[in-house]
């Protein structure tokens, strides 16, 4: 085989389109998370309390999802304030190396704020940062951090000055994938192989 036949199939593996995505991740994906949330309001003293989310994300191409959440969270500050909170969010979240195990990744998005038996309902909005790491393949493990603010200045029963109160989200999760297999040999599907564009020849 000559050097420019080795050259050529060099040349053609590098210009095949990136499918890692689909096997690493996939196109939908179901994730959960537990943390902390704590709040930065009008009162001295807050406490982080337990947090819990669920949510699901579909994917419109590898860099970029759509995403909704059931979020159930406290927040707290000591002695004198201690409730239970849920919001449901939606959020557009963009994966810069969605064909690396290790990416990290940002979100941004509303929702609403809800005490709970929604006894005060508060739209808000949110943004967050995170990294995520492909433990196994359909499997992600991810770290995060999100910011929200709510459209009020009541959360804890206090009303001071104009800024609305906002609280932080801080949790370890965990996200699994599926799909995107007939995604991906619908793009393989016309890309012909080194072998088929360079077939051995006898001299």
């Amino acid at each position: 085989m000559g050097i420019n036949k080795i050259l050529a199939q060099e040349n053609q593996s590098a210009t095949l389109p990136k499918t890692d995505f689909y096997d690493y991740r996939g196109t939908n994906t179901i994730d959960i998370g537990i943390g902390t949330s704590v709040m930065n309001g009008d009162l001295d003293d807050p406490l982080f309390e337990i947090y819990t989310h669920f949510g699901y994300k579909r994917y419109i191409i590898p860099y970029l999802n759509v995403n909704i959440g059931y979020h159930k969270f406290n927040l707290a500050y000591k002695d004198v304030f201690n409730e239970g909170f849920m919001s449901f969010d939606l959020n557009l979240e963009v994966l810069p190396f969605p064909h690396e195990r290790i990416s990290p990744f940002a979100y941004v998005g509303g929702g609403i704020n809800a005490a709970n038996y929604f006894t005060q309902v508060d739209s808000k909005i949110q943004g967050g940062l995170g990294i995520e790491y492909i433990a196994y393949e359909g499997v992600g493990l991810k770290l995060y951090a999100d910011y929200n603010m709510v459209s009020s200045d009541e959360l804890e029963g206090k009303v001071f000055g104009e800024a609305d109160d906002i609280y932080w989200r801080i949790a370890f999760g965990i996200n699994f994938y599926f799909g995107g297999q007939k995604k991906k040999e619908k793009i393989l599907k016309n890309i012909p192989t080194v072998i088929k564009s360079n077939p051995i020849t006898t001299n």
